[in-house]
């Protein structure tokens, strides 16, 4: 059974059931994952598995700075149908940081290649959301005959300066000790208004983590946030790259976009649909960049129509 942040299996399991009721989610037979790690390449990674284990695997990756527990209401969703899994990647949540400050989209993608590999999994559907997203394109170029299908989730080479910038001006005000989460939570909610104070309150629980001093912090590695204009270049470059893989990718692909994205827009995704052989576009309505988060029913309904639409 998964970590509790606070309170009982019994509190978790109410708090999931109402978040799933305000995000108008119908979810039958109500579970918490099984929280489990691994250790691969050296270093040891945090997974939640949500089961149901020999049903068609689907494996979730996070956006930079967020952790598994950012797909709670997708996973619980989607495991009647699915074996849903979600991977804390390395320096987020609570995997380990990299030792030698590596966090190369290449770097995740071995990862990826590890977990798949551990875990012995066939014909797999991956579903990445910004640097997931990135991380499962690099993925998919190279591995890309290990994959069933892949969704990517409001991201691509191609990006938003304003938007991407708007995310460091937030990652670099909150990743110092604060005293209280009453102070992340004012920072998170002027950073995206959708979210609910309650509910961020307790996402928050599994993403930060309390030092002895009694001060709070970002469970997420701060050293790998780009902080200087040369970095950023790096990471466009980068970025840039990743074109190569797209060309490389074969199998069914999903791009979803959060129609409010200031990082992510139309256009964008457009141009990296077009790009893909076999491209498909969906649009979230009332979601921004954190699709999952903002618009949880929205990317459901998105999902389940492209796993259905791979069986058939």
């Amino acid at each position: 059974m998964q970590k509790v942040p606070d309170g009982t299996v019994a509190d978790e399991l109410s708090w999931l059931e109402r978040a799933a009721g305000d995000a108008g989610l119908d979810i039958p037979d109500l579970v918490l994952p099984e929280s489990r790690h691994v250790v691969l390449r050296g270093m040891r990674f945090h997974y939640l598995d949500w089961g149901t284990a020999g049903r068609p695997p689907v494996l979730f990756l996070h956006g930079g700075a967020l952790n598994a527990h950012t797909y709670d209401l997708v996973c619980a969703a989607l495991r009647g149908d699915h074996h849903c899994l979600s991977l804390d990647q390395r320096g987020h949540g609570d995997s380990e940081w990299s030792p030698v400050v590596d966090y190369d989209n290449a770097t995740h993608a071995a990862d990826i290649a590890a977990f798949v590999d551990h875990l012995g999994l066939r014909d797999l559907v991956l579903v990445g959301m910004s640097l997931g997203g990135l991380n499962a394109i690099k993925y998919a170029g190279t591995h890309g005959e290990r994959l069933r299908a892949l969704v990517i989730i409001d991201v691509g080479p191609e990006l938003r300066a304003p938007g991407t910038a708007r995310i460091g001006e937030f990652t670099s005000s909150t990743s110092g000790e604060i005293d209280s989460l009453d102070e992340y939570i004012e920072h998170a909610v002027r950073f995206n208004p959708r979210r609910d104070p309650d509910r961020l309150r307790h996402s928050l629980l599994h993403n930060l983590r309390r030092t002895p001093a009694g001060k709070w912090v970002w469970k997420w590695d701060p050293r790998g946030r780009v902080k200087t204009p040369e970095q950023a270049r790096e990471f466009q470059a980068r970025r840039e790259l990743l074109w190569e893989d797209v060309d490389r990718i074969q199998c069914p692909t999903l791009v979803v976009h959060g129609t409010d994205s200031d990082v992510f827009s139309e256009r964008d995704a457009h141009t990296l649909v077009e790009r893909l052989p076999r491209g498909g576009y969906a649009a979230v309505e009332d979601a921004g960049h954190t699709v999952q988060g903002d618009n949880p029913a929205g990317l459901v309904r998105e999902l389940r129509t492209f796993l259905n639409g791979l069986a058939t």
